[in-house]
C-alpha cells in the first residue's frame, strides 16, 4: 500500500496559479499509475487528471484540459498538479491516489488528508 499526503493548496484570487504536491511512501510508487481527484462541497469526488508510471502519458478531465498540467517525479515519490487559470469552479479538496488507467477509478478507497483549494472571484 502506498502513503500519501497532499499540500500546496490556498486562497487564490480567479486566474492565478497553484501548484499541488502528492509525496508517496513506499518503494514500489513508481510500479503505479497516479492520479489527482477532487471533492466540492456537497459534490461527489471527481477525477482530475491522471499519470501513467513513466511519465509519458496523461490524462485529463474536459474541464482542466488546458489549464492544468500533471507530473511526476519518479526519484522523488512525488506527483505534482500545476493548476494555471484557476476558476471558482476549480475550488475543491484536492486528492491523490494511485489509479486503475482504463478506467479512472481509484485503485484503493484509502485517501489522505487532502489539501484544499479555494479560488475567489
Amino acid at each position: 500500500q502506498v502513503h500519501l499526503v497532499e499540500s500546496g493548496g490556498g486562497l487564490v484570487q480567479a486566474g492565478g496559479s497553484l501548484r499541488l504536491s502528492c509525496a508517496a511512501s513506499g518503494r514500489i510508487f513508481n510500479i503505479y499509475a497516479m492520479g489527482w481527484f477532487r471533492r466540492a462541497p456537497g459534490e461527489e469526488r471527481e477525477f482530475v487528471a491522471a499519470v501513467k508510471p513513466t511519465g509519458t502519458s496523461t490524462a485529463y478531465a474536459d474541464s482542466v484540459k488546458g489549464r492544468f498540467t500533471i507530473s511526476r517525479d519518479n526519484g522523488k515519490n512525488t506527483v505534482y498538479l500545476q493548476m494555471n487559470s484557476l476558476k471558482p469552479e476549480d475550488t475543491a479538496v484536492y486528492y491523490c491516489n494511485t489509479i486503475t488507467w482504463a478506467t479512472g477509478s481509484p485503485r484503493e478507497d484509502v485517501w489522505g488528508q487532502g489539501t484544499q483549494v479555494t479560488v475567489s472571484s
